[in-house]
């Protein structure tokens, strides 16, 4: 074998292998950006079909395998992933960690999510991708022939399963490992928000794990669950879904919020208005997340009371909201304002997003939302809140982190050609089909008959979709034309939180020292008010650290592989991924793994190249 082979193989194995957050953390923002071309690749065919009426790009059943498969991918192999990313690398550096409370179970998640997406993928090419809308309410999905929702039950909860795991370790991460002198009320609003979410994730996975197991119970074995006829009732599903799919907005929507504290408060020069307003916010929009899940079934025939209770509910939830609104104007009022790439989409999110709130408040009126329900009056407000919030989000995470995660600063100059081409193409998409809505365009459809005053709404909502395409090739553009901007990589913004203290490129261990922290803010308080450097809480010594191992790919891919034997009752494969998982669990278990050590040499020979680099 020839070096350049093994090196490459050893590579490979070493990304195969990782248990480091930051390595992780950069596998799940490459999987999540993987699923999310994937995901405007669908939504732009999707657009083409209905640019013009009565259209013949896409048959009926294509369009509805697209639908499915755009809104499952976006929201359950993009959006979190991505935002899972951020998390993963971010929140150990912030708090003051050198790693996350878990790494075995944090590398785990990440290839139980990767192997999820895939298995749903996979679907495409077996007959038939699913084809029940992303909420796959029954009988249709319980009925619908041919393999495609079996993928989508058994690829979910293979990931859901991936995410759940995520979640608990960042919960216990912030809870047991944060420095010396970072109480709860100092902690980055990016943090906070996180593992608010993740707190959303411990309770609201479960119920979907729980309608999965159902509806694959119903559709493999003939369980009657849902049939009406047997007992069942179908209504059951979308009460399940939804106390799961509403806390999943807010899943997406905290850690984007946390995002846009950072990036504003960094760039206005100021620290975060309100701080406490702020972090108690946020605990209760985690809190009323849970109790507004049946605005989405005010037609379903609840009644008036059932109908008032969670009008109401959707109303308050606008309040907390409300207030993070505020406090972000009220930062940004006095401040010295950088117009960075990362700020402008922190800028043009508060607008945008206001738009989509105002849309929902409207959407919680249950009498107008007999009106309202399954246009596309509804579908432009929930792209007003998922692209203007969380997309804009990830954007200017993405801008801003970029140089502390891979090592140089994307391009300006391109990152705003992009940020203006997408935020014109964005809401010349969705802007409009509030009217279409509201002129009864229904959603879901893969056709309309002209001369019924849709035409022209649908075609500008196309053109916006092809600029937003435009804009998202311009940022791959940018990502590889930047690859040599590597000035001022450390501390190129000016930062107030504690990722900005490390070198770049992050060491495996963080901190040669674990930091003491002050103040909130912990990096601009002794920057600017301490004596320019953060102070150190414990001696210089070795550092212990976990070893890599093969073992969460292995228990992954048999699950994997069972999968197909689920979906296709072949009891050799099933039992043959089973034995695959199982036996890689128990070699985890009777294996003692005992880490290894950093040597204070090596780390004294660390911190002297990073002073003279």
């Amino acid at each position: 074998m020839s070096t350049a082979q093994a090196g490459s193989k050893s590579v490979i194995m070493e990304w195969l292998t990782t248990v480091d957050h930051k390595k992780i953390g950069i596998m799940y923002l490459a999987g999540g950006a993987f699923f999310f071309a994937l995901g405007g690749l669908e939504a732009i065919l999707m657009r083409i079909q209905l640019m013009f009426p009565e259209f013949s790009f896409l048959s009926a059943q294509s369009f509805n395998e697209l639908l499915t498969m755009h809104g499952t991918t976006m929201i359950f192999l993009a959006a979190m992933p991505l935002l899972f990313g951020f998390m993963n690398f971010i929140i150990p550096l912030q708090i003051g960690a050198r790693d996350v409370a878990f790494p075995f179970l944090n590398a785990l998640g990440f290839w139980l999510f990767l192997f999820g997406g895939i298995l749903l993928n996979i679907s495409w090419f077996a007959g038939g991708a699913p084809d029940a809308g992303w909420t796959a309410y029954v009988p249709l999905s319980s009925t619908s022939p041919g393999h495609g929702l079996d993928y989508y039950v058994l690829g979910l909860q293979v990931s859901g399963l991936g995410t759940l795991i995520g979640g608990i370790n960042f919960l216990v991460t912030v809870i047991n490992m944060r420095a010396p002198g970072m109480s709860m009320m100092r902690m980055p609003l990016f943090t906070w928000s996180s593992f608010v979410a993740s707190m959303l994730i411990l309770f609201a996975f479960p119920a979907l794990t729980i309608g999965l197991l159902l509806l694959m119970l119903e559709r493999l074995f003939d369980a009657q669950y849902f049939v009406v006829a047997s007992g069942g009732n179908v209504i059951i599903w979308q009460h399940l879904f939804w106390i799961f799919g509403h806390p999943e907005v807010y899943i997406l929507i905290l850690p984007a919020f946390g995002i846009f504290s950072e990036v504003l408060a960094t760039f206005a020069k100021k620290r975060i208005f309100g701080y406490s307003a702020m972090v108690f916010a946020t605990l209760i929009i985690g809190f009323l997340g849970f109790m507004v899940w049946a605005h989405h079934m005010f037609t379903v025939g609840m009644g008036p009371v059932a109908n008032a209770i969670f009008a109401v509910a959707t109303m308050a939830i606008a309040v907390p909201t409300g207030i993070k609104i505020f406090n972000w104007l009220l930062t940004l009022w006095g401040g010295r304002i950088q117009f960075t790439t990362a700020n402008l989409f922190a800028l043009g999110f508060i607008p945008s997003f206001v738009m989509g709130g105002v849309t929902g408040v409207m959407l919680a009126v249950s009498a107008a939302n007999y009106q309202f329900h399954d246009t596309y009056f509804v579908v432009a407000h929930f792209h007003y809140v998922i692209i203007g919030g969380v997309v804009f989000g990830l954007f200017s995470g993405a801008f801003f982190w970029w140089p502390k995660i891979f090592g140089y600063r994307l391009n300006e100059t391109l990152g705003k050609w992009f940020f203006w081409l997408f935020l014109i193409g964005f809401h010349l998409t969705f802007f409009v089909q509030h009217f279409l809505g509201l002129m009864g365009m229904p959603r879901r459809v893969a056709s309309y008959l002209s001369n019924q005053g849709l035409d022209e709404f649908n075609f500008i909502s196309t053109m916006g979709a092809f600029l937003m395409t435009i804009a998202f090739i311009i940022l791959l553009v940018n990502i590889f034309v930047s690859i040599g901007n590597k000035d001022n990589v450390r501390d190129p913004w000016d930062g107030r939180t504690l990722e900005w203290t490390t070198p770049t490129p992050v060491p495996e261990y963080n901190f040669a020292q674990t930091p003491l922290v002050r103040d909130l803010d912990a990096f601009w308080h002794e920057k600017y008010e301490g004596d320019g450097k953060m102070k150190a809480s414990e001696p210089l010594e070795d550092i212990h650290m976990p070893n890599s191992t093969i073992l969460p790919f292995i228990i992954s891919l048999g699950l994997f592989i069972a999968s197909f034997g689920f979906i296709y009752l072949n009891y050799p494969i099933l039992f043959v991924g089973l034995i695959i998982t199982f036996g890689a669990m128990f070699v985890r278990s009777v294996k003692e793994d005992h880490g290894h050590h950093i040597p204070v040499d090596r780390i004294k020979r660390d911190l002297e190249g990073d002073h003279h680099g």
